[in-house]
C-alpha cells in the first residue's frame, strides 16, 4: 500500500507532466517514469531496503526525468532541483534531499552507480532493454530523437544505433540481469538478425548461433543444443532470414495488432448496427399490433400495408439476428492436429472442449515455433474475416428490406388512402 507521501508526489509529477512537459518528448514522457517507478518497485523487492529508503528511492523515480522541460541536455541537474525544492516544502532532511538527487543523477548516461539504490534507478531506468515493451519504448526513442535533434534515421541507421547501445549497456544488479535479462538477449539477437537483413553485402557480424553474454559482453556458444536451436531461429540459410526476420519487424507486429483491431472494432460495430434494427423493428410491429391490426376490421384498406409493414420489419429482424447469431464449432483439436500445425488455438470457439494440459501443451507448441504462431494468427485474422463478411452481407440484406420495404409500405398507404377517399 502506498504511503500518503508517494501518493502527493504522483499526483504533484502527474500534473506537472500534463502541465510542462513538452509534446515532442513522446518517450520520456508520463508513462515512462511510470515505468522507471514499478521497475524500481520491482527490483527493490530482491533486496532488504528500508521503508525509508523505499521511498526516497520512489521519489527519485518520479523526478528523475522532470528537467526534460527546459531539454535534454543536464536534465538531471534540473530534475534535482525541482526535487529539491518540492522536498524542502514537506520537510525532508537535507541529507534525503542529497541521496535522491545522487540517486537522480545516477540515471546519467553513461550511468556510473556507486550504491546499491543508485544501481537500482539505474536498471530501472533502461528496464525497458529487457521488457515486452521493448519494441514500442524503442520506437518512441527513435521518434523522440527525430522531433527533438531533427535527424531522421534510416532503418540501417537506427538498428546499427540502437545495436551499439543494446551491447555496451550491462545491468548493474543481479536482480535486474534476473528480470530482464533473458529478454533482453532475445532483443539483441533479433537485431542482429535484422542487421543481417538490412547489411546483406557486409557479412554477419557474428556466428548467428553465438549468444550475447551481458556480464562479459561477448558473443558465446550457446550451453546447449537447445539453446542453439532457439537462438540460431532458422537463421544460417540465406532465403530463411529474408522470409523469418521480416516478421521480428516492428511494421509486421504493427500489422498484426492493428488488423486485429480493426476487425474487432468492425465485428462491435455489426452488432451494434443489428441491434438497432432489431431495437427499431421491434417497436414497430408492437406498434402495429397494438393500432393498425385492430382497426383492419372496420377499415379494410389497412390490411394491405399493414401485411407489407409486418412482413418488413419480420425480414429485417431475421436478418439482423442472423448477423449476431453464434457459430457453433466443436471446440475441441487433438494432439495430432497441433503437431501438423492445423489448428488455431488462439479462438476460444477451437478449445473450449479440450483438457486444460491438452491447451497448454498446444500454446507452449504454438510459442517455440514462430511459424506456427505466425501462421496461427494469420488463419485466425482470415477467419474472423470471413465471419465479418458474413455479419456484413447479412446486415446489407437487413438494412435494404428495411429502406425498400419502408417506401413500399408508405407508398402501399398513400394508394390505400387515396382509394379510401375517392371511394367516400
Amino acid at each position: 500500500m502506498q504511503s500518503e507521501i508517494i501518493i502527493q508526489v504522483e499526483k504533484h509529477i502527474s500534473d506537472f507532466f500534463r502541465d510542462h512537459m513538452p509534446k515532442a518528448y513522446v518517450y520520456h514522457d508520463l508513462a515512462h517514469t511510470l515505468q522507471v517507478v514499478s521497475a524500481s518497485q520491482e527490483i527493490a523487492a530482491h533486496y532488504e531496503l528500508s521503508d525509508q529508503q523505499k521511498e526516497l528511492l520512489s521519489i527519485a523515480a518520479w523526478f528523475h526525468d522532470t528537467g526534460y522541460t527546459e531539454g535534454p541536455s543536464q536534465h538531471e541537474e534540473r530534475g534535482c532541483k525541482l526535487a529539491s525544492s518540492w522536498m524542502q516544502k514537506h520537510d525532508y532532511s537535507q541529507e534525503d534531499i542529497d541521496n535522491v538527487c545522487s540517486l537522480i543523477m545516477a540515471t546519467k548516461l553513461p550511468q556510473n552507480p556507486d550504491t546499491v539504490l543508485e544501481q537500482i534507478i539505474g536498471d530501472a531506468d533502461l528496464s525497458h532493454l529487457g521488457k515486452t515493451t521493448y519494441w514500442e519504448r524503442c520506437d518512441l526513442v527513435r521518434q523522440e530523437m527525430a522531433y527533438i535533434s531533427g535527424k531522421h534515421m534510416s532503418e540501417k541507421e537506427w538498428v546499427d544505433f540502437e545495436l551499439d547501445f543494446m551491447e555496451n549497456h550491462n545491468f548493474h544488479t543481479a536482480a535486474a540481469r534476473k528480470l530482464y535479462g533473458k529478454r533482453k538477449q532475445k532483443y539483441i539477437r533479433q537485431l542482429l538478425k535484422q542487421k543481417i537483413r538490412l547489411h546483406p553485402s557486409e557479412g554477419f557480424p557474428v556466428d548467428p548461433e553465438d549468444v550475447f553474454d551481458e556480464q562479459s559482453k561477448k558473443y558465446k556458444k550457446p550451453t546447449s543444443a537447445l539453446a542453439a536451436k532457439i537462438v540460431a531461429g532458422g537463421v544460417g540459410k540465406k532465403d530463411d532470414v529474408a522470409i523469418k526476420d521480416v516478421r521480428l519487424g516492428r511494421g509486421v507486429e504493427t500489422m498484426y495488432r492493428t488488423t486485429y483491431r480493426t476487425h474487432v472494432n468492425l465485428s462491435s460495430i455489426a452488432d451494434n448496427k443489428a441491434n438497432i434494427m432489431l431495437s427499431i423493428n421491434a417497436i414497430i410491429i408492437s406498434i402495429v399490433f397494438a393500432n393498425l391490426i385492430p382497426k383492419i376490421a372496420t377499415d379494410p384498406y389497412l390490411a394491405v400495408p399493414t401485411v407489407s409493414l409486418v412482413l418488413t420489419c419480420l425480414i429485417a429482424i431475421v436478418y439482423a439476428t442472423l448477423s449476431t447469431r453464434p457459430k457453433i464449432t466443436e471446440g475441441k483439436f487433438t494432439r495430432k492436429d497441433i503437431e501438423e500445425k492445423k489448428s488455431n488455438l488462439l479462438f476460444f470457439g477451437n478449445f473450449y472442449n479440450m483438457e486444460l494440459a491438452d491447451y497448454e501443451w498446444g500454446v507452449e507448441e504454438m510459442i517455440k515455433d514462430e511459424d506456427f504462431l505466425y501462421s496461427s494468427m494469420t488463419r485466425d485474422i482470415y477467419w474472423l474475416g470471413k465471419v465479418l463478411a458474413k455479419k456484413y452481407r447479412f446486415l446489407s440484406i437487413c438494412y435494404g428490406v428495411f429502406m425498400y420495404g419502408l417506401i413500399i409500405t408508405v407508398v402501399l398507404f398513400l394508394i390505400a388512402f387515396l382509394c379510401q377517399a375517392f371511394s367516400a
